[in-house]
């Protein structure tokens, strides 16, 4: 499944699912952003600061998980800032209180509703996995699985004795390769057995491009310790700070697996120069937007010409695939890695693995490879003040690793039958909305409204969970063990997505687990999909009326509806082909339309003088506006009659009220100068802000003047 054909509602910054361990690119539903991070001393030879303390005025350490989840309605009148006029600032006037009364806890680079709930539904997941720890002879297989890796995560006593020995072999096996031509067998166990996917470049199974429903293999970009390709190449006084940043964290890293400081502090120059190059011959993420950038067929002869210095058949013996063709989306890519092979020595090939070695497995060592792992990746690049308890860590490994089965336990105690009915049922509602709104395009010609509602009426719901829950039976987990599970689990992973290659593609399958807090679209599946996680108060809230239901759950529906045909959803078919089922006069209509939505967005700043690079994050805006629309048109046929006001508030006040409150956000600067750079969704102000002054319903609902701020003169409407 490739990160660029899932199209999420937020960015995920707090929990690590399954999803975002797999897809690390990818967004939450259509509002936060990722997290930047501002510049700092030059810390060349500089050892880590201790972890810091939370502030004084965050909320204090949990101590106890949660026996049952907080209630919060989705229309929440003390989280709103009265004082503010709506027409003014509407973001400021339904999350002023929220903002103020949730600062940014130490643990995160940012804190937002969405963020407030995942950890809620960690800290309930928390007290299931302590339970489902305790051995006892009623346990399932699922509650043993989880249960026991559980306990092997949080044996910190044991992960402090073994210190860095489990990650020896690795690193012996890196000393042990003679020469360049060992690389094809050793990257082919670490990516197709292992988990160094990534090391130099990505291989894994994806849906065919050009048939939607047979899954072929894919090689892809990668190799980069850095989150974007852009940290290597933009060449402003912060990038160039934050690569000394970098440089100083490869060193330590390698001095904590044994290397002098001198000889750490030259390998990482090396490190640098090898991830650069590879960097600059890397697609933009704005490129990568484009789905036929990435689509290049090619015979597994035809690679070997491209990059001969590589052995591929012994690597895809290595990793057991036997193909005779593949997908390689990015063909420059690979004739920068036989440029790298051809000229960079050995010597500097076994620093760059150890390197990625030390960097991969971190997670599952010692607390010295944790906090220099946390000092740059969240200190430094996202201003996060402390690091998460290690429950919390725990739990989201657990979530990552055993997702469908951590889920079993989730569902059965938050997800009633009700809530999936009243949820599907909102969701056919907002599907016909959307229906009525092809047929009555004035832009559409008919030819191109027929495919249009021939891939609407193809699009699959998935609600809640899926149908059928994934065996786990032969992953092994052993107490006591947490980096052999760890391990295990990752290899279980890509063994799993290797043997799809060459079968039939398995609709039913999903990409997020059920706590996850956040929904998607997938256009080579056409499906949307909303886990349990996100389908609970404050965001659907059963206890109250319709309008804010609809202004919250109801526009992530839309939301995710509509990226089957925002400005990348729209190139793909009603089965998911890669396929142009425009005329030519539409396409040019629809791109006038997307553009005027660009150009909006391309005026908001981010922080400081950074503003919104719109051609990212257009296909997120476009689907914020298209399904606050969908979601209001579809509230409307559902309560046409509703004039009761609720807390003083009309039924459509009520609505935008809820629709806003879902974005109500903290970030810490650095956490917006990284997601400037990393992520396709606007921040929330604007993901509210900018959606409420194009929609003269809003404007309607709360009386705004035609001079007002939250009223644009040139309204922008594409669906």
């Amino acid at each position: 499944m490739k990160t660029n054909a899932i199209l999420l509602l937020v960015a995920l910054t707090g929990a690590a699912s399954a999803f975002a361990q797999q897809n690390p690119d990818a967004a939450q539903k259509a509002r936060p952003a990722e997290k930047p991070k501002p510049a700092a001393a030059k810390p060349s030879d500089a050892a880590p600061p201790p972890i810091a303390t939370p502030q004084a005025d965050a909320p204090a350490p949990k101590e106890h998980p949660l026996t049952a989840l907080p209630y919060t309605p989705s229309l929440d009148v003390p989280s709103m800032d009265l004082t503010a006029n709506p027409c003014n600032d509407f973001y400021q006037y339904t999350c002023g209180g929220w903002m103020k009364n949730n600062p940014v806890p130490p643990d995160q680079a940012s804190w937002s509703v969405y963020g407030k709930v995942t950890e809620e539904n960690e800290e309930y997941l928390w007290g299931i996995l302590l339970e489902d720890a305790k051995p006892r002879a009623d346990r399932t297989v699922v509650q043993q699985k989880i249960g026991d890796y559980f306990d092997a995560c949080t044996d910190e006593a044991r992960i402090e004795q073994l210190g860095s020995k489990p990650l020896q072999p690795l690193l012996d096996e890196i000393a042990g390769l003679k020469a360049k031509s060992d690389l094809g067998a050793f990257l082919g166990k670490q990516h197709l057995r292992s988990s160094g996917n990534g090391w130099l470049f990505g291989f894994g199974s994806t849906q065919d491009y050009g048939d939607a429903s047979s899954v072929i293999a894919e090689a892809s970009a990668g190799g980069l310790g850095l989150p974007d390709r852009d940290y290597y190449t933009k060449t402003d006084a912060k990038s160039k700070t934050i690569r000394d940043q970098y440089l100083a964290h490869v060193a330590s890293m390698l001095e904590l697996i044994g290397e002098s400081k001198t000889a750490a502090k030259a390998d990482a120059a090396t490190v640098m120069r090898i991830e650069t190059a590879l960097a600059k011959a890397s697609l933009t993420r704005v490129e990568r937007r484009n789905p036929y950038n990435l689509v290049h067929k090619m015979t597994v002869a035809q690679l070997d010409k491209t990059a001969p210095a590589f052995p591929w058949k012994t690597y895809l013996s290595t990793g057991g695939v036997k193909v005779t063709s593949l997908n390689v989306t990015e063909p420059k890519f690979f004739a920068e890695v036989q440029k790298e092979l051809t000229a960079v020595p050995l010597s500097d090939w076994k620093t760059y693995l150890r390197w990625h070695a030390v960097h991969s497995r971190a997670p599952y060592l010692s607390k010295k490879f944790l906090a220099e792992d946390f000092h740059f990746y969240r200190a430094t690049l996202r201003g996060v003040k402390a690091m998460p308890p290690r429950w919390k860590r725990c739990v989201q490994y657990v979530d990552r690793d055993l997702g469908e089965a951590l889920g079993q336990e989730f569902v059965s105690r938050t997800f009633t039958p009700e809530t999936k009915a009243k949820t599907v049922e909102m969701t056919k509602a907002i599907e016909t909305a959307m229906e009525q709104e092809i047929n009555h395009l004035d832009w559409m010609t008919p030819a191109t409204k027929t495919r249009a509602l021939e891939k609407l009426h193809a699009v699959a719901n998935k609600v809640g969970y899926p149908d059928k829950w994934r065996d786990y039976s032969s992953l092994k987990i052993e107490r006591g063990d947490y980096f052999g599970n760890a391990l295990r689990a990752t290899i279980f992973e890509s063994e799993r997505d290797i043997a799809k290659i060459g079968k039939p593609v398995d609709r039913s399958e999903w990409g997020m687990t059920p706590p996850t807090v956040n929904a998607y679209y997938n256009p080579q599946m056409n499906d949307i999909n909303f886990p349990a996680g996100v389908l609970q108060p404050p965001l659907y809230d059963p206890k109250l009326d319709d309008a804010p239901n609809y202004g919250n759950t109801g526009s992530t529906i839309g939301h995710e509806l509509t990226h089957a045909f925002d400005d990348e959803g729209r190139q793909f078919d009603a089965q998911g082909n890669l396929k142009d089922w425009w005329t030519p006069e539409d396409a040019k209509a629809f791109e006038e339309r997307v553009n005027c939505v660009r150009e909006q967005y391309a005026g908001y700043t981010i922080v400081d003088d950074i503003k919104i690079n719109s051609k990212l994050t257009s296909g997120e805006d476009v689907a914020d506006l298209g399904g606050t629309l969908l979601a209001y048109l579809a509230w409307k046929a559902a309560d046409p009659n509703e004039t009761k006001s609720i807390d003083g508030f009309t039924p459509d006040q009520r609505f935008f009220i809820g629709f806003a409150q879902w974005a109500c956000e903290n970030q810490r600067p650095e956490n917006l100068r990284a997601n400037a750079i990393t992520n396709p969704h606007s921040p929330g102000k604007y993901r509210i802000n900018g959606i409420v002054s194009d929609l003269p319903q809003f404007q309607k609902a709360f009386n705004c003047a035609a001079d007002s701020p939250m009223v644009r003169s040139k309204a922008c409407q594409v669906w």
